[in-house]
């Protein structure tokens, strides 16, 4: 029988923590302490270099054990990062600061992403996966003004989405929309796209672009492979007749790396 090492146990506890607080979590604000702090805890696990190489002496040894524990981190660790969404957007509308270290994080990472994707005011922006909390949007729509319209999958988000853009984003051309990708009528005029990290089918979203976009489209793909695949879909081959990675930006002290895509000729 193989010896379980501390690493291995640490994923072991933070996915039963995962999985506890998805089940437990009722979505008020009092409740939500140990829900952030698991989700920094993780962050900073994921970022620690000692744990690479730990992760790498594990990816070696081929454990089939391990490959399923690593699928299902990654999908209770996402649900518990939309949770973290709604959480914050309840926080700035109740009035109340909101001091997520994973959110800090992330804000950063949006702000060395964009220099990676050339936005102008005359671009409009789409980014897949908006969330309850949608940063990338306001962010984008602030700093060039360029239209950006952010959809997801969840009702609920959206609509919290939209209340964080009317507190946050007075002024700025940024809607949000409940609507899968081929139901948005002007797919042809969009000129950058945004996959969000935690979006399980977003290379299966990206084939189905190819035939509703223009053929000057940018594409920045959010990703995590390695370890940061525990907590980010990683990054897959695409079809060469369709997309071509045109370049890849790491970030070591983040969270999740980006890939950039163009159509191919």
């Amino acid at each position: 029988m193989q010896t379980v090492t501390k690493f291995q146990q640490c994923l072991v506890d933070f996915h039963r923590k995962f999985v506890a607080l998805a089940k437990s979590y009722g979505g008020s604000l009092p409740d939500s302490s140990e829900l952030e702090k698991t989700i920094n805890d993780y962050s900073a696990f994921i970022l620690n270099e000692n744990n690479h190489l730990e992760w790498e002496r594990l990816e070696q040894q081929s454990i089939a054990e391990f490959s399923s524990l690593a699928m299902e981190l990654r999908d209770s660790s996402a649900l518990c990062v939309a949770m973290m969404e709604k959480v914050r957007a309840l926080r700035l509308l109740s009035g109340e600061a909101d001091g997520t270290e994973y959110f800090s994080n992330i804000e950063s990472s949006i702000r060395e992403e964009f220099g990676g994707v050339q936005i102008s005011s005359d671009s409009k922006v789409l980014l897949v996966g908006s969330g309850s909390f949608p940063m990338t949007p306001l962010y984008i729509a602030k700093q060039t003004g360029a239209e950006v319209i952010g959809i997801d999958i969840d009702a609920e988000a959206i609509k919290l989405g939209r209340k964080v853009i009317d507190r946050l984003g007075n002024g700025l051309n940024v809607r949000l929309e409940n609507k899968f990708l081929a139901q948005l009528e002007d797919m042809k005029e969009v000129t950058h796209i945004i996959f969000s990290s935690t979006v399980a089918l977003k290379y299966d979203l990206l084939d189905e672009l190819h035939s509703l976009t223009n053929g000057h489209v940018v594409v920045a793909m959010r990703y995590g492979n390695q370890l940061k695949s525990l907590f980010n879909y990683p990054k897959q081959d695409t079809d060469p007749r369709k997309w071509e990675l045109t370049g890849t930006i790491l970030h070591p002290k983040h969270v999740f790396d980006v890939a950039i895509y163009r159509r191919a000729v």
